[in-house]
């Protein structure tokens, strides 16, 4: 598999990258070996998990494998902190919480560093300049090689780098965000997508299938083994399930009839070559659905298809994103 640089950084990761949402609650043991090893196998190096996937299970589960069946030095192990069980308060980032949180996965996945540590969101309630602190003190004490943020809107990223790249050799440049991206959620390109682009920062998409409707899966039914028949995971697909998701599905359909090839391999390859993407963070169910997934390597889109694509999904952007005179 290609290997690309996440962001402006030397760090280099798997252009697919495999996501462990469901790791100790919806995907066994069995499975998740299945997995890894195929992943592996297949040139992949990125694996993405984080404290709160499964309350801890998820990193728990990777921790084990790593320590028999794929070895650690071949994997880029990402993971994030700062979601909390907390009705009045999902996130905390303030460095007493964020460190004890990485503690804590180091722990879980029986190793002494991340590759990548994540601030799974923006904490309203603490000063931005300690959440980042925390990931000064990960990096300059070896638990984290390199550090970046997920779902920090376009103005927080942008405040976040910048404040990280005001002070070189003391402050550790952000190497990634972490944001859902698909043909069905284009919204990072509106604000967040330009500063990660102006400001050196890799993009990893999750849900790059739109949350599996990409795959055409639920054109006709809901299948009963699937995230939208899951009782805690049916709210997570419905959005996706609307008209305006129909019109682009038909639409990767079309494509992926006309190429031979499966709408899961035309969404995926869209959103991973996009400009400033590092690698698309894909979440399977088995083997066998990431097999699938993997089997994009070998595809590259035509022009007039991505044209197409673009057209059919594109986001209505207006003032002040356009220039204003041209509205």
């Amino acid at each position: 598999m290609e290997q690309r640089h996440l962001g402006r950084t030397g760090l280099r990761v798997s252009r697919i990258g495999l996501g462990t949402l469901t790791w100790g609650r919806d995907t066994d043991e069995h499975d998740a070996a299945d997995m890894l090893k195929a992943f592996w196998e297949a040139g992949g190096t990125l694996v993405d998990t984080a404290d709160v996937y499964g309350d801890g299970e998820a990193e728990y589960l990777l921790g084990q494998l790593m320590d028999g069946l794929v070895p650690r030095r071949d994997l880029v192990v990402s993971t994030k902190a700062g979601s909390v069980p907390d009705p009045d308060r999902r996130f905390d980032g303030s460095r007493g919480h964020l460190l004890a949180a990485l503690d804590a996965s180091l722990t879980r996945l029986g190793t002494d560093y991340v590759d990548l540590w994540h601030i799974h969101a923006y904490d309203p309630d603490t000063p931005l300049e300690e959440t980042l602190h925390a990931l000064d003190l990960a990096v300059s004490s070896g638990r984290a090689r390199y550090a970046g943020v997920s779902n920090f809107c376009g103005w927080q990223l942008a405040k976040a780098a910048t404040w990280q790249l005001a002070a070189p050799g003391s402050r550790t440049r952000l190497a990634s965000t972490q944001m859902e991206y698909s043909l069905l959620q284009r919204g990072v390109e509106r604000e967040v997508l330009p500063a990660a682009l102006d400001l050196g920062v890799g993009l990893l998409p999750s849900s790059p299938l739109g949350r599996g409707v990409l795959t055409g899966k639920y054109r006709h039914t809901t299948p009963a083994d699937s995230r939208g028949a899951s009782e805690h995971l049916a709210p997570f697909v419905e959005p996706y399930l609307d008209d305006t998701a129909t019109r682009i599905v038909d639409a990767v359909t079309t494509a992926a009839d006309g190429l031979a090839v499966s709408p899961l391999q035309v969404a995926l390859a869209w959103v991973r070559d996009r400009p400033g993407v590092a690698a698309p963070i894909v979440g399977a169910r088995n083997a066998q659905q990431l097999t699938a997934a993997l089997s994009v390597e070998a595809l590259s889109l035509p022009d007039e298809i991505c044209r197409a694509l673009d057209d059919v999904s594109a986001p209505v952007h207006r003032y002040p994103d356009h220039d204003w005179s041209t509205l």
